[in-house]
């Protein structure tokens, strides 16, 4: 028999396949840590009975390993075998990094590139600051588009129409008092972002953190990427924000360049 598939449309005219769905929902969630079989079906309000039967295939095929010891599941070597075959950042990685190395020594910040994944921002290469005092983040980490300034650099991109589609019924989470709480005011804060060539991050997603950011398009002028520097808030004074943008509107341009050869 045909396995049934879901009416929920996947945003391309296709409909989802339950069994498929639930599987990678558990791979997302086992790439921000391990957890166990009850965690697993609360955190993706799924059946117990659905998701031991997933992860058994999951483990079967080396996609998820179980330790007896703590009784919980992580990622197993060939979600890491297949993730090195995605090579659609790579040649922007290779670009920028040195660059990003070089604008970090002159800013004395931390500098970070980044692609968007639905309403995420992704982070794909980070050059950190040389100070003591700077901001922790890693390759591959996801936050909330709309809390973060290489989120808002990264949602320029996309037209209104296509922002709206992407929030439709979202709710906007709210990680410190500054964060934007409302579409509408989402919308009006990328369309500030556009108008001055840059995003902005005043505390949104962490008190104590502000960024600069800025979009890095493509030849064909689409936004592939978001590049920004972010410095603990002591350091930067009420005109950080225009003083930042020369240095790295400089290198996001060279990068650009590098993209269109």
């Amino acid at each position: 028999m045909a396995e049934s598939t879901s009416p929920e449309q996947a945003g391309t005219g296709q409909t989802v396949v339950k069994s498929a769905d639930r599987a990678l929902g558990i791979l997302e969630l086992l790439s921000r840590g391990r957890h166990r079989l009850s965690d697993i079906a609360e955190n993706l309000h799924l059946p117990l009975s659905s998701v031991h039967g997933l992860l058994g295939t999951l483990v079967l095929r080396g996609f998820a390993e179980f330790d007896p010891t703590t009784r919980t599941y992580g990622l197993g070597l060939k979600a890491w075998t297949v993730g090195q075959g995605y090579t659609g950042h790579r040649d922007i990685v290779g670009i920028a990094l040195p660059l990003m190395e070089r604008l970090a020594q002159e800013t004395g910040e931390t500098i970070q590139l980044s692609r968007l994944d639905g309403t995420e921002n992704v982070y794909i290469a980070i050059a950190e600051s040389p100070q003591p005092m700077k901001l922790v983040s890693a390759v591959g980490m996801r936050l909330p588009a709309h809390a973060v300034g290489l989120g808002k650099a990264l949602l320029s991109g996309l037209t209104e129409d296509d922002l709206r589609r992407r929030y439709a019924g979202l709710e906007l989470q709210r990680f410190t008092a500054h964060t934007v709480r409302e579409l509408p005011e989402l919308l009006a804060e990328i369309e500030r972002s556009r108008q001055r060539g840059y995003a902005v991050d005043d505390e949104e997603y962490i008190i104590g953190c502000r960024c600069v950011a800025m979009p890095v398009r493509d030849h064909s002028g689409d936004v592939v990427a978001a590049m920004s520097v972010s410095a603990p808030t002591p350091r930067c004074g009420p005109d950080w924000a225009e003083k930042t943008r020369a240095p790295l509107s400089a290198v996001v341009d060279s990068v650009e360049q590098q993209l269109r050869r």
